[in-house]
């Protein structure tokens, strides 16, 4: 098994362990910024009704139930991911959503090697997951071969915050404390360590505006968020 199977098979197996309470560790330990990223990404996406989009590493299904009711019931929007557990989740999320069950479908499948013809989507999104794929430009470009030309790619991630001071503060709660935290509350302290493992060799948001650039992406733009806590980044697939 090489490296790349090596980390898919572990995220695979620490998204499987937490999927039942990971919406609820998400908020605790974002003290509910999240939420507030997500709504701020909304505004920034051009997604009209009718559109088709596509939320890679989908998970439990938040943001793509945002994109749902962003495109409307003439619209569609597919959810991907490779736990199922996470998608045991997002399934049971939407029975309680009957307006939006014409409008989602959820599918197990591989961000690397996404399922899914050229030119599909207006818009693919992946949130707070392009830290834990095997290969981040692989990833980006599949989001940019399904999109259509002009459609866009978006990533909402952890981020490495730019001011000294700040930075050193968050990486404290980040790498000390949000493990413990996990593990009191989720019994999961192994599983919440990957969190912060996952962000070390991370790209900051210039170096991901840099592999978006690689991806074949244009007009490219990222947003700090919290300080630097989070990023936005929006690109652009060429236009025909």
């Amino acid at each position: 098994m090489n490296a790349q199977q090596n980390k898919a098979a572990y995220v695979n197996q620490v998204f499987s362990r937490i999927a039942k309470r990971y919406d609820l560790m998400n908020s605790l330990l974002s003290f509910q910024q999240h939420k507030r990223w997500r709504r701020f990404a909304m505004n920034h996406i051009q997604i009209q009704p009718g559109q088709d989009a596509l939320d890679v590493a989908a998970g439990t299904g938040d943001w793509t139930f945002s994109l749902a009711e962003a495109v409307g019931s003439t619209g569609h929007v597919d959810g991907i991911d490779f736990t199922r557990e996470m998608l045991d989740v997002a399934e049971v999320k939407l029975v309680d959503r009957p307006s939006l069950q014409n409008t989602v479908h959820f599918i197990h499948g591989d961000a690397m090697a996404l399922p899914f013809a050229d030119n599909t989507y207006d818009v693919a999104t992946i949130g707070f997951a392009l830290r834990n794929v095997p290969d981040i430009l692989t990833v980006l470009r599949e989001m940019t071969r399904v999109v259509k030309p002009g459609g866009q790619v978006v990533s909402l991630e952890l981020s490495k915050p730019e001011w000294p001071p700040f930075r050193s503060l968050y990486y404290f709660y980040f790498y000390r404390i949000l493990p413990t935290i996990g593990g009191l509350v989720a019994g999961a302290k192994e599983q919440y360590g990957w969190l912060p493992e996952s962000l070390t060799n991370f790209p900051d948001r210039f170096g991901l505006e840099s592999l978006f650039s690689q991806a074949g992406l244009v007009d490219i733009k990222s947003y700090p968020l919290t300080g630097g806590i989070a990023a936005l980044h929006i690109g652009r697939k060429v236009a025909d």
